[in-house]
């Protein structure tokens, strides 16, 4: 069965660093873009970051210069290195993967709390 596993969330004090990772297993194969999602409490589900296939890379506004997305494209795995962290980075984060035919994957998401 195809799926995504997610680790690296955490608690974590302001100013600290986290890094995610997002590894799929089974029939995931010929991925283009993969990237992650972030959820707070009572708001929509909003794009943190994506990569493409050719290392291309897309960031939110409130996560420029502070975050950095990367990929290892013979393990199907995608990372997000979270520095300089905000308590209003606080949300569970999702990772996708989006193959060059067919659905979107996603992770079953992982919590991350900044706070001191």
């Amino acid at each position: 069965q195809a799926q995504l596993v997610e680790s690296g969330g955490g608690l974590v004090q302001p100013g600290g660093s986290l890094r995610l990772s997002c590894a799929g297993s089974g029939s995931i194969f010929s991925i283009d873009a993969m990237g992650w999602y972030r959820q707070a409490p009572g708001k929509q589900r909003d794009m943190v970051a994506v990569i493409t296939s050719g290392g291309r890379t897309n960031y939110a506004d409130s996560v420029k210069g502070r975050f950095t997305i990367s990929r290892d494209n013979g393990k199907n795995t995608v990372y997000l290195q979270m520095n300089s962290l905000k308590p209003e980075d606080t949300a569970v984060y999702y990772c996708y993967a989006d193959p060059f035919s067919g659905r979107r994957y996603w992770g079953q998401g992982t919590q991350v709390t900044v706070s001191s």
